[in-house]
């Protein structure tokens, strides 16, 4: 893996990092990346570590979902939180995503499972860490992807006005704390995991109560079906 300054990130996004780009943190992280790279498959591939920057312009978000690590499984990461590639078997926790979604909107729920079409309406998919070690989750964690998320949070909450983050399970709840709340949204919710989607994950109804918020605020809604 060339060094991970030097993959293409969406020219916006590009901008507003630079100062992490350049830091001591991400350049420890970019030699860990190279060091793994030489001895064990990297998921996502190389061209889709920054695909939810890609999709979605810092300027068109409207609406933050976060996740913790990449799916670890071949071919199933493709750089947007919950989403697997096309033509790959849906895992659990976004079946249950896709569940809640048509008890909320009646949207019908997709054979596939790729989100693209949420993060191209402005949806940012982001996960906690970018990367992970093939069949290993977590092996990427405290690396220095946390770092830079975090600060993608942070740039997010300082720099636009009236977004919808939505915060499923503790971990992402944690989040919160990054966030200004007197001029942002933040809905919380468990997990969609099968072990506490049933915990109130169900019933949050947190797609239709996110386009509530949009449409009070003059934004466009998002068309959740896929």
């Amino acid at each position: 893996m060339s060094q991970i300054k030097d993959l293409s990130i969406e020219s916006s996004w590009k901008e507003h990092l630079r100062e992490e780009f350049g830091s001591d943190y991400f350049k420890s992280l970019n030699q860990f990346l190279m060091q793994e790279d030489e001895k064990y498959s990297i998921y996502p591939p190389r061209p889709l570590v920054f695909a939810a920057f890609d999709h979605t312009p810092f300027s068109r978000v409207k609406v933050v979902i976060l996740g913790q690590d990449p799916y670890h499984g071949p071919g199933q990461a493709n750089g947007l939180c919950f989403s697997v590639s096309d033509g790959l078997r849906k895992p659990p926790s976004l079946v249950n995503i896709f569940k809640e979604l048509h008890s909320d909107t009646g949207a019908s729920i997709p054979q596939g499972g790729n989100l693209e079409k949420w993060a191209k309406q402005g949806v940012l998919l982001l996960n906690a860490t970018l990367t992970v070690r093939a069949n290993q989750a977590g092996s990427h964690q405290k690396k220095g992807w946390e770092i830079f998320t975090d600060r993608v949070i942070g740039l997010l909450s300082e720099k636009r006005t009236g977004l919808v983050f939505l915060l499923w399970g503790n971990y992402a709840r944690a989040k919160e704390e990054l966030i200004d709340t007197s001029k942002h949204h933040v809905l919380t919710a468990p997990h969609p995991s099968p072990f506490s989607a049933n915990r109130g994950f169900f019933g949050c109804r947190h797609f239709s109560r996110a386009n509530e918020i949009l449409k009070s605020q003059g934004v466009a809604e998002v068309d959740w079906s896929l």
